[in-house]
């Protein structure tokens, strides 16, 4: 059971980015999978997430209107498509399968990746 998280990069501001993540085993059949951050001396803190019965999405506010979760089930992938970036969205990013709880919690996911730097210049 892994998953695995690419796409990361450095980008000026304003630019774009799209991470995925792969996911392989069991962890193929979560209903709902999230995209985490963490910045240097910074808690984790909930991104997206994407629930695969209706595809219902959920997004922090300060993304909202920037950024896209999605999820090809065919692949066992979920992406989020990053625009209009800032510097405050540096951070290593991690995709995470849902395991029970309130979804914005960190603590609700017991499975991770491997996490992909981000990195925005202003």
């Amino acid at each position: 059971v892994q998953l695995q998280a690419s796409g990361g990069g450095l980008v000026q501001a304003g630019g774009s980015l799209r991470l995925s993540c792969a996911a392989s085993g069991r962890t193929s059949i979560r209903n709902l999978m999230g995209w985490f951050r963490q910045a240097p001396g910074k808690e984790r803190e909930f991104v997206a997430a994407i629930r695969r019965s209706d595809d219902s999405t959920y997004y922090l506010d300060s993304v909202k209107g920037r950024f896209t979760i999605s999820r090809d089930n065919a692949k066992n992938t979920v992406y989020l498509q990053m625009n209009s970036l800032r510097p405050e969205d540096t951070a290593v990013y991690y995709c995470a399968a849902h395991l029970g709880g309130t979804y914005y919690q960190p603590n609700s996911y017991d499975i991770w990746g491997q996490g992909t730097q981000v990195t925005v210049s202003s």
